[in-house]
């Protein structure tokens, strides 16, 4: 999941190309930490890089949103029982 998500954001920026050089990279990074502490693999999950650029994955969606003509209010939900 993790590596989805490295490859659909670096895709978007770079090209696939690059991308898939990229993840291929982590790849081999992961396989030598896993091989040197004889660890196992926990995946951060797919929504890894929204969590930890929560802020400026708002910003950008808004001016995205502004950009395509709407008008963005952004407004905290409730927290679920």
């Amino acid at each position: 999941m993790y590596l989805s998500s490295q490859f659909r954001r670096l895709a978007t920026r770079r090209g696939k190309n690059r991308a898939i050089i990229a993840v291929a990279h982590t790849l081999i990074v992961i396989a030598d930490h896993l091989q040197k502490n004889k660890n196992n693999c926990d995946d951060l999950g797919g929504t890894y890089f929204d969590r930890i650029h929560s802020k400026g994955l708002k910003r950008y969606l808004v001016k995205r949103l502004q950009q395509l003509g709407h008008k963005v209010a952004l407004e905290p939900m409730e927290a679920p029982n």
